[in-house]
């Protein structure tokens, strides 16, 4: 059925929620799990120092490592066989999305509908809304 299923994850409680129902496809389907995390770069225009500039995506970069690890976790939690891949990209977060599932000939993919602004509770998340108007693979949003 399913061979490759991509989760983008930011860490919050719709992305974890998306993680679950992602271990639960791989493992009925027996389909490897590509786990992204996406160092946002557009924080960078306008941000006068490289050192800032620097600094300040470290810091995301262990903040995505840390949320891609939670998937991993969930499955040792649960004792399932399933293949995980943790990736960690920089860009803008849709379009790495949109290009990492092309590049890897996702099956599936499985996000959460909103990340962690305040604001997407009430909307499907401005990520997740360009991932799904723009993805021709089947998608599952979860909320």
């Amino acid at each position: 059925m399913y061979k490759k299923i991509l989760v983008p994850t930011d860490g919050s409680k719709f992305a974890e929620k998306a993680e679950e129902e992602a271990l639960f496809i791989a493992n009925a389907s027996g389909a490897e799990i590509i786990a992204l995390g996406v160092v946002d770069t557009g924080f960078s225009i306008g941000v006068a120092s490289d050192e800032a500039v620097l600094h300040i995506k470290e810091m995301l970069k262990k903040e995505a490592e840390d949320n891609i690890g939670i998937i991993e976790k969930m499955k040792e939690k649960e004792h399932l066989d399933v293949k995980i891949s943790l990736r960690i990209e920089e860009g803008y977060p849709a379009k790495v999305i949109l290009d990492t599932i092309e590049k890897e000939d996702v099956d599936l993919v499985v996000m959460g509908s909103s990340g962690k602004s305040g604001l997407d509770r009430f909307i499907v998340g401005s990520v997740t809304d360009k991932v799904v108007k723009a993805v021709k693979r089947p998608i599952l949003v979860v909320y």
